[in-house]
């Protein structure tokens, strides 16, 4: 078992981290505790949108200032931060249940995004594609 932490210091961050190290992590665990019986693609995604919708939560009807506030406050930003985990968690055992490349499919939807987003139509600008 990987040590998430080691004498309360991070082993890994962003600067570090692969996608394939999340992989095995994800992958551990959940075979550990008998879980792939459960974690289909629509049980997985379904865990997407739920926790996704948990983290929605923390920032419904709050003003923009009320929510850049919220990561000022320890407790707050903790909730916030576990929640975009969960979220992490169930994308990354989607990818990695189903052998999906998360960089090769990363980079190929933002060359598509470049041909259907061009900077000299949207820049500074919310429209969807299909306004402009």
């Amino acid at each position: 078992m990987i040590n998430y932490r080691k004498g309360g210091t991070r082993i890994n961050n962003d600067k570090n981290t692969s996608i394939s190290y999340f992989k095995k992590i994800v992958k551990e665990f959940s075979e550990q505790r008998d879980w792939d019986q459960f974690h289909n693609a629509k049980e997985l995604t379904t865990g997407i949108v739920t926790e996704s919708s948990e983290l929605l939560q923390h920032f419904r009807f709050k003003s923009y200032q009320q929510v850049d506030d919220m990561f000022d406050d320890p407790k707050l930003r903790e909730e916030i931060s576990e929640e975009i985990s969960d979220v992490l968690f169930f994308l990354i055992r989607l990818a990695q249940k189903y052998d999906i490349d998360l960089t090769t499919e990363f980079n190929n939807k933002m060359s598509k995004n470049k041909k259907k987003y061009p900077i000299d139509k949207v820049k500074g600008s919310n429209k969807r594609h299909s306004e402009y």
